[in-house]
């Protein structure tokens, strides 16, 4: 892929001048859904799935981007003086939104730049490709304008802060945070209150990890992502009334249950439901990983899916379907929706002798039922962003 992408960068911008590649991951988050704005815990993965980049300095102020993914607009050019939003910048927004944050920190960008990109992780699939492009975008910036000072943990922040600010998205710091800090062979156990972290290696002896795309594509920014926000902030400050927490994070399942009632809306308190339950899920899943439970952990990722689906609503019918088919298949320990909701992927710990039923079953009765076609990844944990040399 990276050689296709610099032949491509050749054919559409020249040859001369340094030429530098890098790569950002997409995630997949184990468990701890619509956790991170509340608080809480979550337990992503960096992908060896991501995007690639190559750069090359100019000597003036234009910004031209290209995709392999999206061919069709071609080049699409920009200016260090034009970093606002566009409907018809498409996806270069989130690059320009990372150049915007930059500038926000007083962190100045001298030269334009010309950059293509391609990547593989599916778009819309609720593995994190905005949150990669956002990564790569701010590695591309601290390599070429030497800000040495930023760490990976920083690009992050930057990161977040772009997609909440500039594009409009309303999301917490897990995708980032993946996506930068990921390591080979292990999950990120990350405390979003606090970015206290620790790498939890994850050893499945007999099992692998399997993403399952339903090709249901969502785009969170006009989904009801930000609702969900919103109904958790509302319920968070009608707790405060009856309770010193910060954040829905703090609570314990008992400690929620006694003060539920203050919560007025039954819908917002389905939604704190989900997500102090989905907290304490998580640091039970880390715990029993740590143990070789990983019986326990496919328990608790099934539970997480159901609460998804009951308390939040944020599956849909096709997601819940494969799901369903999962669970019916001896040598499934665990299934549930993964990502921002509405679409996307599930995730599930499958058996090794189980994965080829798994992946004929779901495919089968997925196209029969949907008329859709699934598709499947089976993943290792990746790491994170880098400077391909």
């Amino acid at each position: 892929m990276l050689e296709q992408l610099i032949q491509k960068f050749q054919e559409l911008y020249g040859d001369g001048g340094e030429l530098r590649t890098y790569f950002a991951p997409g995630r997949v988050n184990l468990i701890g859904e619509h956790t991170d704005y509340n608080g809480g815990h979550v337990f992503p993965c960096a992908l060896t799935l991501g995007t690639y980049a190559a750069v090359r300095n100019r000597e003036d102020n234009k910004l031209r981007f290209y995709s392999m993914n999206f061919a069709k607009p071609g080049v699409i050019e920009s200016d260090l003086n034009d970093l606002v939003p566009r409907p018809e910048a498409s996806w270069t927004n989130y690059p320009k939104g990372v150049m915007w944050a930059f500038a926000q920190r007083g962190l100045s960008l001298t030269h334009g730049l010309d950059i293509a990109i391609c990547g593989d992780i599916p778009n819309g699939s609720g593995l994190s490709s905005s949150a990669s492009l956002e990564v790569l975008t701010g590695l591309i910036l601290k390599d070429t304008f030497g800000f040495d000072e930023l760490t990976m943990q920083d690009l992050a922040l930057i990161g977040q802060y772009s997609e909440n600010n500039f594009n409009g998205m309303n999301c917490g710091i897990m995708d980032q945070f993946a996506s930068a800090m990921g390591k080979q062979g292990c999950a990120i156990f990350l405390d979003t209150n606090t970015l206290e972290y620790e790498y939890a290696p994850v050893c499945l002896e007999d099992a692998k990890i399997v993403i399952t795309n339903s090709n249901v594509k969502h785009s969170l920014v006009t989904s009801a992502y930000n609702d969900r926000r919103r109904e958790c902030e509302t319920a968070l400050k009608e707790l405060q009334t009856m309770s010193d927490i910060r954040t829905l994070g703090d609570l314990t399942e008992d400690a929620f249950e006694a003060i539920k009632d203050a919560i007025k809306d039954p819908v917002c308190r389905k939604r704190a439901k989900h997500a102090v339950y989905e907290n304490r899920r998580t640091i039970r899943a880390v715990a029993a990983l740590k143990e070789n439970n990983v019986e326990e952990f496919g328990q608790l990722m099934n539970a997480s899916h159901r609460s998804l689906r009951d308390d939040f609503e944020v599956s849909c019918k096709e997601i819940d379907l494969l799901v369903d088919l999962a669970w019916q298949i001896p040598g499934v320990v665990g299934s549930r929706i993964t990502g921002g909701g509405f679409g996307g992927c599930t995730v599930s710990i499958v058996k090794n002798d189980a994965i080829d039923t798994f992946r004929e079953t779901l495919k089968s009765e997925y196209k029969k039922q949907t008329g859709l076609d699934a598709q499947f990844y089976v993943v290792d944990c990746g790491s994170g962003a880098s400077r391909i040399r």
